[in-house]
């Protein structure tokens, strides 16, 4: 038997995630599917809005920074679909501009990156109002700091002076950091 908690409320649980990091991508949609969702997944605003046309969904959970675009015309589209769809937006660049932006356009909550799938369950579950609850074991900012350097790094394939020249940081700063095991 299931525990309540983990399975998603009776009546329609399809799912979309909408992010261009694949790894992150990935590992959301095999969590998700855990809890009960029907996930589908996109990694463009175009392939986001096309999945919505197909078949819009009752859940979503959209990056705000897309390769092609902003995830927030994403929402826009599932909004106009599907008014009653519960959408979570996700950035690793969170500010109170953009996200009164993103609940104004219909999503249901703003989550910072790193997010990870219980709390991403927690935002799409709770009531209209309802914030939802700090995790236990909150990520350290040294933690959530290495997240990023390492999400960049990554980004600029794992080109050292690249990614030390996007994030502002001496060259041999970044070799340290990146030479260290992530922070706990």
């Amino acid at each position: 038997m299931v525990d309540s908690e983990q399975t998603v409320i009776e009546g329609d649980n399809s799912l979309l995630i909408v992010d261009d990091d694949r790894p992150f991508l990935t590992r959301l949609a095999r969590a998700m599917e855990t809890r009960g969702y029907g996930v589908r997944v996109a990694e463009s605003v175009a392939e986001g809005l096309a999945a919505i046309d197909e078949l819009a969904p009752a859940f979503a959970v959209i990056d705000m920074r897309l390769g092609d675009g902003n995830g927030l015309d994403v929402v826009t589209r599932l909004k106009e679909r599907r008014p009653d769809a519960r959408c979570i937006v996700l950035t690793g660049y969170g500010n109170i501009a953009t996200a009164v932006t993103a609940v104004k356009l219909g999503a249901f909550d703003y989550l910072a990156k790193p997010a990870d799938a219980d709390e991403i369950h927690a935002a799409l579950m709770a009531q209209q109002g309802e914030r939802a609850q700090l995790p236990e074991n909150p990520m350290s900012a040294d933690r959530v700091r290495w997240e990023h350097i390492q999400r960049v790094y990554e980004l600029c394939s794992r080109n050292v002076s690249e990614t030390a020249r996007r994030l502002n940081m001496h060259r041999r700063t970044l070799q340290r950091i990146l030479a260290k095991r992530a922070p706990r």
